[in-house]
């Protein structure tokens, strides 16, 4: 600010943002994300303000899955307060990708597509979810990037489930499972394996579930995970 450097002011703006946002000081971060987006705007910088855009939208994100936690429920049954933050999280993700589309960046139209599916998902609208975690892994696979990949897979086989669409879900679980196998991650082998164990209950192919749960139960006492 003593230098008149603006685009500094907004960066700095920025940064402080997403710290007060991992501090869950959530009011405070929307307020510096604002400075980073109006500066940035003013500016006419559109990487700035895109970036911008897409902190605001994590901010909510975190405060809306903060506010979450404290009710144990699934996916759509949401406190009107919980429903509200998740919607201007998707409205400042929408806003990113739209930028990031004009601007060209791929990258960037990614992690929107990811986040916008996550937040459809927690507002219980699965079939929306599902379109944006697609053109994720589109972009992912674009990249080669294996474990965004393997996160669509999971987030597209998470949200077939709610759609009652088991057989759907068996089969990107199992995309997961192999991709961590590839990524050598055994945590989220785990994950992939009790997944599938609990899809195949509710297909009621028993003797696949007890299979997966089997496997989830060995990589479970391997990484003394009690």
């Amino acid at each position: 600010r003593t230098i008149g450097d603006r685009i500094g002011e907004a960066k700095a703006s920025g940064n402080l943002g997403n710290t007060l946002k991992i501090l869950g000081q959530f009011d405070e971060a929307v307020v510096c994300c604002q400075r980073h987006l109006d500066i940035s705007q003013e500016q006419g910088d559109k990487v700035g303000e895109a970036r911008a855009l897409y902190n605001i939208g994590n901010v909510y994100h975190a405060k809306g899955k903060h506010l979450s936690w404290n009710v144990a429920q699934d996916p759509g049954c949401l406190p009107q307060e919980v429903k509200e933050t998740l919607q201007k999280a998707s409205e400042y993700y929408e806003r990113n990708l739209s930028l990031v589309k004009e601007l060209g960046d791929r990258a960037a139209q990614g992690r929107a597509y990811g986040n916008l599916g996550n937040t459809q998902y927690l507002l219980g609208n699965f079939s929306e979810a599902i379109t944006f975690h697609k053109e994720r892994l589109a972009i992912a696979k674009e990249f080669g990037d294996k474990a965004a990949e393997r996160r669509a897979y999971s987030n597209l086989g998470n949200a077939h489930i709610f759609l009652a669409r088991f057989d759907i879900s068996a089969e990107y679980y199992k995309k997961t499972l192999q991709l961590s196998r590839q990524l050598k991650d055994q945590a989220v082998e785990a994950q992939a394996c009790y997944s599938l164990g609990n899809t195949y209950t509710l297909l009621q192919d028993y003797e696949r579930a007890i299979e997966y749960h089997l496997k989830h139960l060995v990589i479970a006492q391997e990484l003394g995970d009690r």
